[in-house]
Parts: C-alpha cells; sequence; structure tokens
C-alpha cells in the first residue's frame, strides 16, 4: 500500500495505476483493445472518465518507452479522481494489488508517463 508522505498526494485530475498491465499483455492489438475497454468500463463506475491512455511497447525492438505498465485514467475533475483513486488502490487485478496515486496534470497533457 502507499505509505504517507512517499508521493505528493495532491490530488489532481488524473491517476496513473500500476500493477494493472504487462509490457507482454500490451503488444498483442487485440489483448489492448480488450484491457482498454475493460479499465474504461471498471474506471468509469467512479466518475466521468475522459481519457485513458495505456502506453504501448515498441515493436521494432526499440527500448520500451516511458511509462509501459502504468494505466493513466483523466476524469472530469478532482472529485471523480479521488473517489477512482480511493476504490483502486490495492484493489486485485490478475492476482496483482493494484497501486493507484495522483499524475502532475501538466506531465500527463505533455505525454510525459516517465514519473
Amino acid at each position: 500500500m502507499l505509505q504517507p508522505g512517499a508521493i505528493d498526494t495532491t490530488a489532481t485530475k488524473i491517476i496513473c495505476l500500476t500493477q494493472v498491465v504487462t509490457k507482454d499483455e500490451l503488444k498483442d492489438d487485440e489483448n489492448y483493445e480488450d484491457i482498454l475497454e475493460d479499465i474504461k468500463a471498471e474506471c468509469g463506475k467512479f466518475g466521468s472518465l475522459v481519457n485513458v491512455v495505456i502506453p504501448r511497447p515498441n515493436r521494432d525492438g526499440e527500448p520500451t518507452p516511458p511509462g509501459v505498465g502504468k494505466v493513466f485514467l483523466e476524469y472530469m475533475d478532482t472529485k471523480n479522481a479521488t473517489k477512482a483513486r480511493a476504490e483502486l488502490n490495492g484493489r486485485k487485478f490478475g492476482g496483482n494489488q493494484v497501486v493507484a496515486i495522483f499524475y502532475p496534470e501538466n506531465k500527463f497533457n505533455h505525454g510525459e508517463y516517465d514519473e
């Protein structure tokens, strides 16, 4: 679980999930689409979901881009994002315990998924 003070807990509209998907699961287009739809359906239960970003690994052997293995959820407002974070953090997904943190909106808006 998250430790108090371990990360910036300032609420934003963006939630970053880790321990949800693996690099291998994201390589196959059909599997990727299934994961994307499942996440949209489940995470949309917590409020107005504006965008879901799941960075994918390169297919051509180039280095893995930042953020692969993470899921970024953009909600309409911080109220919805706060509810989602509370519901998703610590939840089991595929045998893994999900970690949900607030993510800086400016980094998300610039496509910076490396934090």
